[in-house]
């Protein structure tokens, strides 16, 4: 968003899905109703799994809707190839005065979510529901991504490692830092540098110094003098400017003026070379100094991989500064989340639709759905099934049908509790009570993916966790499937 332009949220969509919605307008459809669902088809970054995000920021963005005379002022304004103007006054006064009657489900935020499941279920009028597709995918969409890729840094650093997120200067633009920051730390970040987060997020802010401070003194131990005796309780050291373990070894010996002063010197930053090798040497420098409880931070182009390949070489770093690779979703420009319409009611009932598609992870699951998990007696994940909303939640399920060529059943055992997964998040034209502290959220999303099996939460190679239909669903999907090629294939006679 330009900060010195008015933000108009009506307006943050794809301009076809004006012209769709202005499209049912003049068919006399606008008004049936429609059920969309937002999911992903494949988890991101090789993984088995994503973690869902930005649920509250989507609900956030809803509130804020208004089609007011600025949007449909500008409407009026878009033309045709022929110079005319697309859409009639009597639709922008419709947009004006209708109202905005939306029923959302969704997954909790912080919660472990599968390839072709819902993470959100829209139920409204046609020309509405249709509308906000592109923002609702542009929020979710991102913010899962980079709470993914968050949680698997979490991973990688270890139970003792902390992790900052560093990824502002390098996100997309001044809504992607923030967002990428909110999102990071639901992922497992334990604070962030970006100062604006912290304000409006209330989540912690750490940093300390760059390059720059070195290079505007004659000398690297003054600037080091200087900087901590201005901040002698922020006391991290930025040693790589120079040469590295020369700048370790001066910032010892402004630890131990600073400790005649009472305060400690609370560690040194890397930011360049070989990390492995430098922290081992830093590591050894800081303890025959008398510092062993000063911590080393890393920083440099760091992503799960890195810092997993130096913890196997037992680099001794206590903290992860990671920027670039975490904030843009470094390997993965996106995460791929579709809006695909499985149901429309016109008046005379609910009408299931289905997407069909030669590549079968593209042709869609029909029917307003929802989605169970099961967990055994430890609370463990096991399996989850996609079923229609019409199924009783208390109705016995024995196996899930697997969703690839081979459709493989998968055994419930009856003696694992499930629940379901969407829950309402929003009704008519507000949001219902949610939780919006991400610290709250943070906690909740480390709780979840504890309880998912580690096999299914290794960075290479994990083992797929089985998401599969219910068999009445997948039994109705068969017979459209089959409908719809017979169909096909009488036309061609």
């Amino acid at each position: 968003m330009l900060m010195t332009q008015p933000f108009l949220p009506a307006l943050l969509t794809d301009l076809y899905q004006f012209t769709m919605s202005y499209g049912y307008w003049k068919a006399g459809r606008a008004r049936h109703r429609a059920c969309f669902h937002l999911f992903f088809r494949r988890a991101p970054f090789g993984g088995a799994y994503a973690l869902a995000a930005g649920l509250d920021s989507a609900l956030d963005f809803l509130s804020a809707l208004r089609f007011d005379s600025d949007v449909t002022d500008y409407l009026r304004s878009v033309t045709g190839s022929d110079g005319r103007p697309i859409f009639e006054d009597e639709y922008l006064r419709f947009l004006r005065t209708e109202p905005l009657d939306l029923e959302i489900d969704a997954v909790s935020e912080g919660t472990p979510v599968f390839s072709n499941e819902p993470l959100l279920r829209v139920v409204g009028p046609m020309w509405l529901a249709q509308i906000v597709e592109t923002p609702l995918l542009n929020i979710v969409n991102f913010q899962t991504l980079i709470a993914t890729k968050a949680a698997r840094v979490r991973q990688a650093a270890g139970p003792g490692g902390k992790v900052l997120e560093f990824g502002l200067r390098r996100a997309q633009g001044q809504d992607g830092g923030l967002s990428a920051a909110r999102a990071a730390m639901i992922g497992g970040c334990d604070a962030t540098s970006n100062a604006l987060a912290g304000k409006l997020l209330g989540v912690p802010v750490k940093g300390t110094h760059a390059h720059s401070w070195v290079m505007s003194f004659d000398s690297e131990e003054e600037a080091f003098e200087t900087y901590v005796k201005t901040q002698p309780n922020n006391t991290i050291l930025l040693v790589d400017t120079y040469d590295t373990l020369e700048g370790v070894r001066k910032a010892c010996a402004v630890g131990e003026r600073l400790r005649e002063r009472g305060h400690e010197l609370a560690g040194v930053r890397l930011d360049s070379g070989d990390l492995g090798a430098l922290s081992k040497e830093a590591r050894i420098i800081l303890d025959a100094a008398g510092f062993p409880n000063a911590q080393i931070v890393a920083s440099s182009d760091l992503d799960e991989y890195e810092i997993a390949r130096l913890r196997a070489d037992g680099a001794p770093i206590d903290v992860w500064g990671v920027g670039t690779r975490l904030a843009t979703g470094g390997d993965q420009a996106a995460l791929g989340g579709v809006y695909k319409l499985a149901a429309i009611d016109d008046g005379s009932g609910w009408r299931r639709c289905l997407k069909l598609s030669s590549t079968e992870i593209i042709t869609t699951n029909p029917g307003i759905q929802q989605v169970r998990r099961w967990r055994d007696g430890d609370g463990t994940m096991r399996a989850d099934g996609i079923g229609d909303v019409t199924e009783s939640a208390l109705a016995p399920v024995e196996y899930l049908v697997g969703q690839t060529n081979h459709r493989e059943r998968f055994a419930l055992d009856p003696a694992w509790r499930a629940e379901t997964l969407l829950e309402p998040v929003w009704r008519g034209n507000e949001p219902l009570a949610r939780t919006s502290c991400v610290k709250a959220i943070a906690a909740r999303a480390r709780a979840q993916l504890a309880s998912l099996p580690e096999a299914h939460r290794r960075l290479d190679a994990p083992e797929p966790y089985f998401t599969g239909l219910t068999p009445a669903l997948a039994e109705t999907k068969a017979t459209m499937i089959a409908n719809v090629r017979e169909r096909a294939t009488a036309r061609k006679g």
